[in-house]
């Protein structure tokens, strides 16, 4: 049993874990750090993307929907980064995230129709 904490939110995660040979505890907390970042990723990809606005009833549709909601979600995530490694936000001000990166992308194509 491994019991990991989130360091920002304090939320407990319980883990079973299970190995035919011994592992060493850090190597257990990676992977499940790994597990916690992934559900984070899609978490945000689903309010960012529309990611969980699609009933799915085949798998092309599911892959027509879930294809162009990762990509989007993948744009956001690495224009953030950019935006935080290139400009230097002023005192004061948050750098961008990529929920303010979505809403200035969406106002300006409002704009341009």
């Amino acid at each position: 049993m491994l019991i990991r904490r989130n360091r920002r939110t304090g939320e407990l995660a319980f883990y079973r874990c299970y190995s035919t040979g011994p592992v060493p505890l850090s190597a257990l907390a990676r992977v499940a750090g790994r597990r916690w970042t992934v559900e984070e990723t899609f978490q945000s990809a689903k309010g960012l993307t529309g990611l969980d606005e699609h009933q799915v009833r085949r798998w092309t549709s599911w892959h027509r929907w879930t294809t162009p909601a990762m990509l989007a979600h993948a744009f956001l995530l690495v224009t953030a980064a950019i935006e935080r490694t290139t400009v230097t936000t002023p005192s004061g001000l948050a750098p961008l995230t990529c929920g303010e990166i979505q809403r200035l992308y969406q106002r300006q194509a409002l704009q341009q129709s």
